[in-house]
């Protein structure tokens, strides 16, 4: 159907079927602006740029989708043509100004514009993971929502000190067992909500996918200069794990079996 091959191009589907908790999505996984977009003005390094996706955020996702033998949802699109965290009433959802990097083709969009970017972008990918959560439920199969991100170190010329951030909005079971884990990194700065909050609408996803569906979810930021080479994503990926699977285990997502797998 023309509908389902229009989906392919935008949103990805990986390990669907798998047994394991964790159904991990990854909004800003791509940094791709469809030909039909005109790069939306930008010139080629803003366009490669943490503005246009989270640089290492798919490589993570895919190494805690095979250690956790789970699922993810990943946008194929970049986040300046739709922010998949962001509702479509939002202006941060199609930004005409990330940080300090002008976006041209964001500029006085319409309503039809923006109507239609959501059409194309944002819809097809909460039908997938709506899809995965309605499917994971009509199987009795247990699902740890897990949205996977990067950010920038510095931001508006202020250096971040966080280096993992473990984010939540009002259901934050799963962040507080990921938390209390936390001194097995004591090496890491791993803050709660930081470097943003639900207060900077970055739960977006963690609203009308898991607390929607009552399923336990939890917002991962990873600081992009931890994420610049295989053995960095790898690295990262197994500290993730010794949060996350203690966590699962605790919530009875998972049996105390794997928590070394």
């Amino acid at each position: 159907m023309p509908g389902e091959s229009r989906d392919q191009t935008v949103v990805e589907v990986i390990g669907e079927g798998n047994a394991g908790p964790a159904l991990i999505l990854c909004e800003h996984a791509s940094s791709t602006i469809p030909a039909a977009y005109d790069g939306l003005g930008l010139g080629a390094e803003d366009a490669r740029s943490h503005a246009a996706w989270d640089p290492g955020a798919r490589d993570l996702s895919l190494h805690l989708l095979e250690a956790l033998q789970g699922t993810m949802v990943a946008s194929k699109v970049s986040r300046l043509v739709y922010d998949c965290n962001r509702p479509p009433e939002a202006a941060s959802a199609m930004p005409e100004k990330s940080e300090l990097i002008e976006v041209p083709g964001n500029r006085g969009l319409s309503d039809a514009q923006r109507a239609a970017r959501a059409e194309m972008v944002y819809l097809p990918f909460c039908k997938a993971v709506e899809g995965q959560i309605l499917a994971r439920k009509a199987r009795t199969q247990p699902t740890a929502l897990i949205t996977v991100h990067s950010f920038t170190p510095i931001y508006f010329g202020d250096m971040r000190p966080t280096e993992i951030g473990i984010l939540h909005d009002t259901d934050s079971a799963l962040a507080d067992c990921m938390l209390r884990a936390k001194g097995k990194l004591p090496h890491r700065r791993v803050d709660r909500n930081r470097p943003y909050g639900p207060e900077d609408g970055v739960t977006h996803s963690l609203q009308i996918h898991g607390l929607a569906h009552g399923v336990p979810n939890v917002m991962i930021e990873v600081r992009n200069d931890l994420l610049q080479t295989p053995e960095d994503i790898a690295r990262m990926g197994d500290e993730l794990l010794t949060l996350i699977r203690p966590a699962l285990i605790h919530l009875g997502l998972e049996p105390q079996g794997n928590a070394h797998a």
